[in-house]
């Protein structure tokens, strides 16, 4: 790795969080609270086993949804379009896959393929929306999460919704051929064993496959390169042959099948079926996770997992009257430090390969008029 790339992937987020934990302690302070007595409760809370599975869980959703995120920022897309889509998509999933039962891999791999392409769809048409008729992707697809929200609501209450005889507004429930095993089995092959209800949803092996998937895809792909190229320099693309309107659509649509992937830890791995208050936020959170990973999979993997832990050690926080808003805030000036670090490394270190291209040229130069 280089220095460049080094201080980029490393510094500059060790950088961010040590702001972000400064910040955050000035504000506990001033509000008359001891900030090495909140976070050492945090830590303890958020190491134990218990809160490790749920830290992970929680970060699962949020790394599918920055994937989403990320590879339309490879375009110079800004995909917020998310959270409309994996609720849409969940909703049409569950209530497909609970209509059947077949063998568990393919009932499995079935929901998974509704929910890929009902997110496709929805996002795809921001696409369209733009190369049609010129909108903006973020007012189409901000737009599109308010109908998204409110048709998902009509399709449940109308359509979708199982006659349970109680309260619950939900589908049906989607058998067990269609559920998603936990990884408990893999924990206790390293000795641990989480206490009962303490679950780690088997969709992170999906969700580390998807990651692959956008690896190679924006990095080991002809479309990756193309995808990079439009990003960098739109025009430069468009005159080696790149159609821009083709690569904004198929772009839209792969953001909105991987959206579409959000939801289904939840649906598969903990509720098996779509209910009223179906766990939201996880679009909107994703495009910060994307920001702070800086589109790379592991970065990404790094920004979920300690959203996921912050989230979980938070729990702690108002039994210890402590205000629980500390870890929002933290969240949230871990972005806008993290985006202005990354800024400021990025134009130093271009100012440093300019400046030692220029000396390299003036020595070559040297060179020249010593041997005339």
């Amino acid at each position: 790795m280089t220095g460049g790339k080094l201080l980029t992937a490393v510094v500059a987020p060790t950088i961010a969080l040590a702001i972000a934990f400064l910040l955050a302690a000035i504000v506990l302070r001033l509000v008359g609270i001891d900030p090495g007595f909140a976070y050492a409760e945090m830590w303890d809370f958020g190491t134990s086993t218990e809160s490790l599975i749920s830290g992970v869980n929680r970060a699962i959703p949020l790394y599918v949804s920055a994937l989403a995120v990320a590879i339309g920022f490879k375009m110079g897309l800004f995909n917020i379009g998310v959270e409309g889509a994996y609720l849409l998509a969940a909703l049409v999933a569950a209530s497909v896959g609970a209509l059947y039962s077949i063998t568990p891999v393919l009932h499995v791999l079935s929901i998974l393929i509704v929910a890929a392409i009902v997110g496709a769809i929805w996002n795809g048409l921001a696409g369209w929306l733009k190369v049609t008729r010129g909108v903006h992707e973020v007012i189409s697809t901000i737009m599109l999460n308010f109908i998204a929200f409110s048709f998902s609501a009509y399709l449940l209450l109308n359509f979708f919704q199982a006659d349970s005889g109680g309260l619950t507004v939900a589908t049906a429930q989607i058998p067990d051929t269609g559920w998603v095993p936990s990884l408990n089995f893999a924990l206790e092959w390293f000795g641990v064993e989480p206490r009962a209800g303490s679950d780690l949803h088997g969709f992170l092996v999906i969700a580390a496959l998807l990651g692959i998937f956008y690896h190679y895809l924006v990095n080991r792909s002809r479309f990756g390169y193309d995808l990079r190229a439009s990003g960098i320099n739109a025009s430069a693309a468009h005159a080696s042959g790149v159609n821009p309107n083709s690569m904004v659509l198929k772009t839209m649509m792969i953001s909105g099948a991987l959206a579409g992937m959000v939801g289904m830890s939840e649906l598969l791995g903990f509720s098996h079926q779509y209910v009223q208050d179906f766990p939201r936020g996880f679009g909107f959170d994703g495009i910060a996770v994307a920001l702070l990973g800086r589109g790379h999979p592991a970065g990404m993997a790094f920004g979920a997992l300690l959203f996921g832990f912050l989230e979980r050690s938070a729990l702690i926080l108002d039994l210890r009257d402590i205000p629980r808003e500390i870890v929002t805030i933290m969240q949230g000036v871990i972005v806008l430090t993290v985006v202005i670090v990354y800024e400021v490394i990025s134009r130093y270190v271009q100012r440093r390969t300019v400046a030692a291209a220029a000396a390299a040229t003036a020595g070559a130069d040297d060179k020249v008029e010593v041997g005339t």
